[in-house]
């Protein structure tokens, strides 16, 4: 839930280039490491169940004794977190549509895109049923805002082309940044039992990471040029899609400012990791001087999201002083 990696100053950094391989070749050659993460995240995932996850016992009539908020025991800050990360997940029909059409209905990727909807699908439920029964956030603004957002919803930018690439890159780097929120969210709200639902949430979101990341090395290893090309795009253009949600950007300042999700985490937490420790893109050879000027772009933008970051520690650390 960064406000600023997708900002006009970073898009700037590094034009954009063409794929090396044409994208559907690219799908018929990762469907081996797709099959090998499908078998992978199968073995790993465990069956969990949204209502072990909510006190029911607490809940009351809403028609008899309508939402307040003296009801709520949450922080203001904790409710703003758990308002966009619900909202976030409400989106799920656009994210579906997006890798349907990016990765195709056939075959092992039709599967995976099922697969992965059906288990997100559970995110949203458990949020909102724990916040419906437990009085966390007003009933009829969390509706409002699930059909206002999935009325308009977000759709990444990578679709349509289609770009299995950049779909690799963005999914890789979203999974990881929603589970830090998540997980961050909960610790936040000083609730215990929030704290075990946010991590159930952040175990599936980081079993979606690993499955998009290890597409990525092999990406790398089947045309590294057109997947630095992909991860200049991605990376520059990157956005949470919680941004489609009013006042957005004011909420996204609230969270960093909370050290919930900020620039610093971004940068150190998310983007840096998946590059340098996974993908090792500085140890890549061979690329196109298409490549080599999209590599060069991210290392400028990463420099750039660096020093915002810390400009932003030092202001609040001023006004915190």
């Amino acid at each position: 839930m960064t406000p600023t990696p997708g900002s006009d100053a970073a898009t700037q950094l590094a034009a954009p280039a063409d794929p090396v391989v044409p994208p559907l070749d690219m799908l018929k050659a990762l469907e081996p490491a797709l099959a090998r993460g499908l078998d992978l995240h199968r073995a790993k995932a465990t069956e969990w169940f949204p209502h072990d996850y909510v006190p029911y016992e607490v809940g009351r009539n809403y028609v008899e004794e309508p939402w307040e908020e003296k009801d709520s025991d949450l922080s203001p800050i904790a409710r703003v977190s758990l308002e966009v990360n619900l909202l976030t997940e409400d989106n799920l029909p656009y994210y579906h549509l997006a890798l349907w059409n990016t990765f195709g209905q056939e075959g092992a990727w039709g599967e995976w895109v099922r697969l992965w909807t059906a288990e997100e699908g559970r995110h949203a439920i458990v949020l909102r049923d724990y916040l419906t029964v437990t009085r966390g956030l007003d009933p009829v603004a969390l509706e409002r805002g699930r059909m206002d957002q999935v009325s308009r919803g977000y759709y990444p930018g990578w679709d349509g082309s289609p770009d299995p690439l950049g779909g690799v890159v963005y999914t890789t780097l979203q999974e990881l940044a929603t589970r830090i929120a998540h997980r961050n969210t909960g610790v936040a709200t000083e609730d215990p039992l929030i704290r075990k639902l946010t991590a159930r949430i952040a175990t599936d979101e980081n079993l979606h990471h690993v499955f998009y990341r290890d597409l990525g090395t092999e990406a790398l290893a089947i045309d590294p040029s057109a997947m630095m090309m992909a991860i200049n795009r991605e990376v520059v253009g990157f956005a949470m899609p919680g941004i489609e949600i009013p006042e957005f950007r004011a909420k996204a300042v609230q969270i960093a400012k909370a050290g919930i999700y900020d620039l610093r985490i971004h940068h150190d937490q998310v983007v840096l990791p998946v590059l340098f420790k996974h993908w090792k893109i500085d140890q890549l050879t061979g690329l196109t001087d298409e490549a080599e000027e999209a590599r060069d772009g991210v290392m400028n933008y990463l420099a750039m999201l660096d020093a915002t970051a810390t400009m932003y520690e030092e202001k609040r650390a001023a006004a915190a002083g």
